[in-house]
């Protein structure tokens, strides 16, 4: 069973379609018994990070998702909640990944947000990480996002954009992709059922 976290978030009915393509069928839930008692796990999100931790609170999900052992992505919002803090808000966040989440800088020749195509490029380490299996090195994505996490020793992918920032985390049975996956083509559905194959 997948369960996808009532977050709040808008971009819940594509990542269910998404998964649909990928032969399987997941339910939102913002019940702590369900999430806990899910194979696998998603938060979504799209919008503030000060707006979504306050919606976790509110369904008591905080301590639930920080306690959950098996594999959860967090996805665009979804994942940068899974830092430290954001200075979006002065938030703070569930602290699973390791690092706070920033704004970019607003400069004449990158607009803000991050909106568009881009390429991720896997850490350099001696081991692939699961979920960049059958990724090719440079494959572009679809971000749409202000704020980002620097690289730090969760980061199994980056991506630039005018500073290096973490396109994927991983630490243990939490992984985030700051990208959409579910807007990302055939690049997006392999991420997905690496996922899904965990």
């Amino acid at each position: 069973m997948i369960v996808i976290i009532d977050s709040g978030g808008a971009n819940i009915a594509s990542i269910k379609f998404a998964l649909e393509r990928c032969g399987a069928k997941a339910c939102l839930s913002a019940n702590s018994a369900e999430i806990e008692s899910a194979d696998k796990v998603i938060l979504p999100g799209v919008g503030m990070a000060a707006t979504a931790m306050t919606r976790l609170r509110k369904h008591g999900l905080v301590e639930c998702i920080r306690r959950l052992s098996q594999p959860v992505l967090g996805v665009c919002l979804g994942m940068q909640l899974l830092f430290e803090h954001s200075s979006e808000g002065d938030t703070e966040m569930l602290g699973v990944l390791a690092g706070n989440c920033r704004r970019f800088a607003d400069v004449p020749e990158r607009s803000v947000p991050h909106m568009g195509w881009n390429r991720i490029w896997a850490i350099e380490d001696d081991k692939r990480h699961p979920l960049l299996m059958n990724v090719e090195e440079g494959a572009h994505v679809y971000f749409v996002h202000s704020y980002y996490a620097k690289l730090s020793a969760d980061t199994i992918a980056s991506c630039d954009y005018g500073e290096t920032f973490t396109a994927i985390a991983s630490n243990g049975n939490f992984m985030g992709c700051q990208f959409h996956p579910e807007r990302s083509g055939s690049v997006g559905e392999q991420i997905l059922r690496n996922f899904l194959a965990l």
